[in-house]
């Protein structure tokens, strides 16, 4: 809540013009006229000045003065009346699975230690001979890894998702129609939001799907990392899945819009793993960027149950996750401080991630030579984000029906 002021301050202008919600009235169709485009904006000025800074400086004090006091220390969901069960419900809700907190605790360990140990050869085959915190820190700062400017990382965000376009027919059977662009997150948005999102088109298709690129200091933004983040943000992740979800025609339209984050950010995830077949990460550094992401992903489990569960401070999460991954300060400390906002959200990537390749493995090995991974993947995609549990069974059906021939 202490970076809350900063950013309503952002929305108390002195020219109405500067806010960001004048920004529609910064253009109009050709249809509108020189009149009623100067009315709209007259119109715009007026109610910014009249009533939307009032309004935010009315909040401003508030916020400062009541609420911000009155906000605890500690944190976590257990502080709250019934926190354990409320936690439970969370880790239900986000991973459709039964996993108590312990067992998410547990598997978090786990993997965080597989990762550790493939980053250690990863580390050895760049030739760098110090230790790993000294790796960490290397790739945190060295200036070949980073952009001068947002321009260019802008523009290389755009080249990747170019670049990965035609290799996607490999991976999947059926590619949806919907385009996306690449676009960066606002600036008054981007200080306080993370390194990358996607948004969904318009199910009209009056609108293209957009995967929004953080340019806010650019030095934090390192080059190894962006092929896993564009993998997972656009394609095959976020953008294919959705898009295919959107246009399965006579499909319920909850079941084509809705989402389940263990279906969604778990296939995101798995999709960064399918950079390796398609030549995606070139060297060492881009190949131990895909396990930063990873490991990001895993520190999540042992994080976020570390918070709510396991009574862990702030300091405490930031400290591990410094630890175990090379993502800049700024990330991390706007990472924990989303665990810490968003009780079992982030449970859901990994979760989700595991079940799609244990699934994958098992058809692997139940269909040999007969495994084909475009329709392995298109029925993972093939009937919109499901819960884990549904997902599994209709997995199963199709390898048996696969095995029947």
């Amino acid at each position: 809540m202490q970076r809350v002021p900063a950013q309503i301050d952002k929305q108390i202008v002195d020219d109405a013009k500067r806010s960001r919600f004048y920004k529609p009235f910064e253009s109009f169709p050709r249809s509108f006229t020189t009149e009623q485009i100067a009315r709209y904006r007259s119109d715009a000025e007026e109610a910014i000045e009249g009533n939307v800074v009032p309004a935010y400086a009315k909040f401003k004090a508030f916020f400062n003065g009541e609420y911000l006091p009155a906000c605890m220390d500690d944190i976590g969901v257990w502080r709250l009346p019934n926190g354990q069960k409320l936690y439970q419900h969370f880790i239900r809700e986000h991973t459709t699975t039964n996993l108590t907190a312990d067992e998410i605790h547990e598997i978090g360990l786990r993997e965080v230690a597989r990762i550790d140990r493939e980053m250690a050869e990863v580390m050895r085959s760049t030739g760098f001979t110090g230790t790993r915190e000294a790796f960490f820190q290397f790739l945190r700062t060295d200036k070949r890894f980073f952009y001068s400017n947002g321009d260019e990382l802008l523009a290389a965000s755009r080249a990747l998702c170019k670049r990965i376009d035609p290799k996607l027919v490999k991976l999947i059977g059926t590619i949806p129609r919907m385009p996306y662009g690449v676009e960066p997150i606002p600036d008054n948005m981007a200080p306080d939001t993370t390194t990358a999102y996607y948004q969904p088109g318009a199910a009209d298709g009056s609108r293209a799907g957009t995967y929004y690129v953080n340019l806010y200091r650019p030095e934090t933004r390192p080059k190894w990392e962006m092929a896993a983040l564009t993998l997972h943000e656009a394609v095959p992740g976020h953008h294919l899945q959705i898009a295919r979800a959107m246009e399965l025609g006579e499909m319920p339209q909850f079941r084509k819009y809705e989402g389940y984050s263990a279906y969604v950010e778990g296939w995101a995830l798995y999709s960064e793993s399918l950079g390796d077949e398609i030549g995606m990460y070139d060297d060492p550094y881009d190949r131990f960027g895909k396990l930063t992401y990873e490991m990001w992903r895993a520190v999540r489990l042992v994080l976020d149950t570390g918070i709510h569960h396991k009574h862990w401070s702030r300091e405490q999460a930031i400290e591990y996750f410094k630890a175990h991954a090379a993502k800049s300060d700024l990330d991390i400390t706007n990472e924990v401080d989303r665990y810490i906002a968003w009780p079992g959200q982030a449970l859901a990537y990994k979760i989700g991630e595991l079940k799609i390749k244990e699934l994958r493995a098992r058809a692997t090995k139940e269909l040999g030579d007969r495994f084909d991974e475009r329709a392995f993947h298109d029925v993972i995609l093939g009937q919109g984000a499901l819960p884990l549990e549904v997902l599994e069974r209709i997995v199963n059906e199709w390898i048996q029906t696969q095995k029947r021939g």
